[in-house]
């Protein structure tokens, strides 16, 4: 076994700082709930590295889209269908959540290359009645819903 590597295969290294930016580690661990440094600056290169993969479009990413948009605006919810219709490779689910003064919270879940799920989601975001939006990518994938299943 390499001598920086234990076996959970997690790596060792070291990282140099200036004592301010330690100091802003240190509240962010404890103000977040870190367990660690270590977990928190891994967080940090793992969103860092989320972002850059989906930055360069090619990539295979999951996403997360949240809105929130104002229902009663005529064409709004036929204008999201269409558009999660015409993506029905990438979209995999939607929830709904009903909030105050005909608002709704919509998180659509998708799966696809980072440029697809950014030109969806730019989309979505454009109809009239949204109000905000929030696109999250990662690199961690969906399990195949259908797999193909060996004959007995």
């Amino acid at each position: 076994m390499a001598r920086n590597e234990n076996a959970e295969g997690l790596r060792r290294i070291t990282v140099s700082m200036p004592e301010e930016t330690f100091q802003s580690l240190d509240r962010l661990v404890n103000e977040r709930g870190f367990d660690s440094r270590s977990q928190a600056i891994a967080e940090m290169i793992h969103q860092q590295a989320a972002e850059h993969l989906g930055r360069i479009g090619t990539e295979i990413m999951a996403a997360a889209l949240t809105l929130v948009y104002d229902e009663s605006k005529s064409s709004l919810l036929r204008d999201l269908s269409r558009i999660c219709r015409e993506h029905v490779a990438e979209v995999v689910s939607s929830q709904h959540v009903l909030l105050e003064d005909e608002h709704v919270l919509e998180v659509i879940v998708m799966q696809g290359p980072a440029r697809t799920l950014r030109d969806i989601a730019n989309k979505l975001v454009t109809c009239k009645g949204v109000k905000r939006a929030h696109l999250t990518l990662t690199p961690n994938l969906i399990p195949p819903l259908h797999a193909k299943r060996n004959p007995a």
